[in-house]
């Protein structure tokens, strides 16, 4: 019987409490999950872990999450990965920020971990991922 792996989720946060909340959700959940502090680190972490799924916020240090997600979009081995934009309530992406740079789905500050982790599962879903049953 051939075993399925693990799906690994990044998730890239400066805020302390937001990666916290978010991990232990996730992982509740049976994801593997990285983290990085700004968005310099997700960068590596994503190009080297090659993650099934990022979260990011969009303010960071080093990149925000729109600067760092049309850098995954360049790289031949990140620019398949699903990507969720964390943002202020009262910040809107326009459209075109989000098909180009590969955000499949936004979810404001504040969020419901639940609410997040339907919106992890139904973009694994929609992205055709296998996962452990």
């Amino acid at each position: 019987m051939s075993e399925k792996k693990t799906l690994k989720i990044l998730v890239a946060d400066d805020e302390t409490h937001i990666l916290h909340v978010v991990s232990l959700k996730l992982r509740n959940a049976g994801f593997t999950v990285l983290t990085a502090r700004d968005g310099q680190e997700a960068l590596e972490i994503a190009q080297q872990e090659k993650p099934d799924l990022i979260i990011t916020d969009y303010h960071m240090p080093q990149l925000s999450g729109l600067e760092l997600c049309p850098k995954l979009k360049q790289d031949p081995a990140t620019s398949e990965i699903p990507t969720i934009m964390l943002t202020a309530r009262e910040y809107h992406l326009e459209a075109h920020d989000t098909e180009q740079n590969g955000i499949v789905r936004t979810v404001s500050k504040p969020f419901s971990p639940r609410h997040l982790l339907a919106t992890v599962n139904e973009v694994l879903d929609q992205a055709g991922v296998v996962r452990n049953p």
